[in-house]
């Protein structure tokens, strides 16, 4: 089957399904280049997909309680576990996912969701939010000031990124849906099917009100000029297209609000008193290869560099070695492959490229692309495959280095980097400006502390590991609904999850001056926020 034949991939807009009139782009298997489907939305009348998003959708939407549209998010769950298998042969086939791979992804995604639907039903049958205690104006206690969260009346448009199809979608609709504001999804184009599949499945199961969830493929062109004032729009993606959407008239002039997830030198830090062979030793040599290993490398959490104390050095070289090497990379549909494809060839072309970039200033200490041999993948052809072996890096001098603490290469890469104190150790990891995550590997609670306190300021999320948490700590990478997503600086400056917080960014604040007796009325059918987004 040529690209041409394969089918158009229907969008969702304006209340009915529109496939565009243009040729459209293949989207192909990363494993195999065989073209599955096709995006493209050439033709579709944004205007009038926003409008009807904006005023069905949302009207409908904020009719509901919290609590009755969190039970809306339940239903939605159904939904998707019904579906579960479908979405899973489609990870396989355009993202090129073991298995594993594919759940952190899919059934991430359905879990945050059941989180939202379990926390908007404790929310109950408000239908706004109380910010905070009242405040009084004056000595007399008459006259007082509550803050309200009310739910924009606007369209939230999400510009997402092509590792996560599922979750992607579902950590943002999410707490949107929940807070009554209607959701305009532009997945990735490399790997839109499984976003779209999702969508459709829920728009003809009839969980959610018409235009309150609405899928476009294909092309972003025009989608920011369709935003006014009380819209939102959440990006994740490169720091060179947040940088056009910040400029955007709509953003710059129209102050539509705007989230931006964008690139992280994620770090893990392990403990200067730890040893070869020691728990904490063991515990970061592990998470490295789980975090190069899974997805790919494909995640915007994944740990990019490693700082270790000088005399470990060679030692965590070989132990992170020795597990690579155990990695095998290739067909996904094999039970013998651990990890499978990039995205695309373009992904693979860029990671590639990027590794040449890391190795100016860095040696290679293990690859699996000629340790393990690329001509030995698991069922794939390398001349056609995406696929690209485990690759660590490494340099004795990370304060000369520039370009190891600048360049991100998203993919199964990380460099390893050792450090003569503490305090040069936090000074190394800043140099990534902002990033989402770091992790710290200890069996000292104090040092874990002092680490923490060091390094929260500089990043979305610090994830320490320690013996007593090895059993049940999350993951560096795995971003939990309960937690912070985002980070300072070149991370991009959002936040996203984090609980309740998540709910703030579709709302809008006011502070509401009246008597007492005016407010006891207001507040009465409110629901209590309990935090400051």
């Amino acid at each position: 089957m040529t690209a041409q034949d394969t089918p158009l991939l229907p969008n969702f807009l304006a209340g009915r399904w529109q496939t565009g009139t243009g040729r459209g782009t293949a989207l192909l298997d990363p494993v195999t280049g065989e073209a599955l489907v096709r995006a493209d939305n050439t033709g579709l009348n944004l205007a009038e997909g926003f409008a009807f998003a904006r005023e069905q959708g949302g009207a409908a939407l904020r009719a509901l309680s919290y609590g009755q549209r969190a039970a809306l998010l339940a239903e939605v769950v159904k939904v998707l576990q019904a579906n579960r298998d479908a979405y899973y042969d489609i990870a396989t086939r355009n993202c090129g996912t073991v298995k594993n791979d594919s759940a952190v992804d899919i059934d991430g995604g359905i879990f945050t969701l059941g989180y939202y639907a379990k926390q908007g039903e404790a929310l109950g049958n408000a239908t706004c939010l109380l910010d905070g205690e009242r405040i009084r104006m004056g000595k007399d206690p008459v006259f007082q000031t509550q803050h309200v969260l009310n739910p924009t009346r606007g369209v939230a448009l999400f510009i997402n990124a092509f590792n996560f199809p599922s979750w992607g979608l579902w950590e943002k609709a999410a707490p949107a849906l929940l807070s009554g504001v209607p959701v305009i999804v532009k997945p990735a184009t490399a790997t839109a099917w499984l976003t779209q599949r999702m969508v459709e499945d829920v728009v003809q199961a009839g969980v959610l009100p018409v235009g309150a969830l609405s899928v476009i493929c294909g092309s972003s062109a025009g989608l920011m000029d369709q935003l006014q004032p009380f819209d939102v729009v959440s990006f994740t993606g490169s720091a060179e297209t947040a940088r056009i959407i910040r400029s955007h008239p709509a953003v710059a002039q129209r102050s539509v609000r705007c989230n931006i997830e964008a690139d992280s030198l994620n770090s893990a830090l392990l403990d200067p008193a730890a040893t070869e062979g020691g728990e904490a030793f063991n515990l970061l040599v592990k998470e490295v290869v789980r975090e190069m290993t899974v997805k790919s490398g494909q995640k915007c959490t994944a740990i990019r560099r490693v700082f270790v104390p000088r005399a470990l050095y060679a030692a965590t070289a070989a132990a992170i070695g020795a597990r690579l090497a155990k990695t095998t990379v290739g067909n996904p549909r094999n039970e013998a492959t651990r990890m499978g494809a990039l995205v695309s060839r373009e992904q693979f072309d860029n990671v590639v490229a990027g590794i040449a970039q890391l190795k100016t200033e860095a040696e290679v200490l293990y690859d699996g692309n000629v340790d393990g041999s690329a001509t030995a993948l698991v069922d794939a052809d390398p001349a056609v495959a995406a696929c690209v072996a485990p690759v660590l890096l490494g340099t004795p001098d990370p304060v000369g280095a520039k370009v190891l603490h600048e360049v991100e290469v998203f993919g199964p890469v990380a460099t390893l980097m050792p450090y003569d104190s503490e305090a040069q150790a936090y000074e190394l990891i800043r140099r990534g400006e902002g990033s989402l995550v770091a992790s710290v590997y200890s069996e000292d609670p104090a040092f874990i502390a002092r680490a923490a306190a060091e390094l929260a300021d500089s990043h979305g999320r610090v994830h320490a590991i320690s013996p007593d948490v090895a059993a049940s700590q999350t993951g560096h990478g795995n971003v939990m609904p309960m937690s912070l997503h985002g980070g300072p600086g070149r991370a991009g400056g959002g936040e996203e999850l984090g609980g309740l917080r998540a709910l703030g960014f579709y709302h809008r604040r006011s502070a509401v001056q009246a008597s007492s007796a005016a407010l006891d009325l207001l507040s009465a059918p409110l629901a209590a926020f309990g935090v400051t987004p």
